[in-house]
């Protein structure tokens, strides 16, 4: 927070906590007996042009999940992806019936989806609530 993006990056912090709550992605609650919360971390990234410029900043914050142990804590994981081959079919359709292409970023994909279980997760709003009134 001592660069001189730190505006922006507040910004930005700002903007992925709102939508975090807009989502209801969690609920603040005590933690139960016997449960371990995972930690979490702000991830922070420039996105860049293809000429060295800054497109745009973005903040997320994620969830340590990889301290969770397979068979215990879950059982299956899925990460949607496009395969190269899809995208070329896409490009050639367009091509051929003379369409648009436009691409969209999905911010709040994985905050929308059901969990058959409780997470529980450590708090870390140190940098979001800084100029807040609580």
């Amino acid at each position: 927070m001592d660069s001189r993006d730190s505006a922006i990056w507040k910004e930005v912090i700002d903007d992925e906590m709102s939508s975090v709550l807009e989502n209801n992605t969690w609920v603040l609650s005590d933690l139960p007996p016997c449960s371990k919360p995972l930690g979490c971390k702000w991830i922070f990234k420039k996105k860049m042009n293809f000429n060295g410029t800054i497109n745009k900043f973005k903040a997320r914050l994620v969830i340590q999940g990889f301290r969770q142990k397979p068979g215990v804590d879950y059982f299956d994981t899925y990460a949607p992806v496009a395969r190269i081959s899809t995208i070329r079919l896409l490009i050639a359709l367009e091509s051929i019936h003379n369409l648009f292409i436009h691409q969209m970023d999905v911010k709040t994909i994985f905050l929308n989806l059901n969990l058959d279980k409780d997470v529980y997760m450590k708090q870390s709003f140190v940098f979001w609530f800084q100029d807040k009134p609580m």
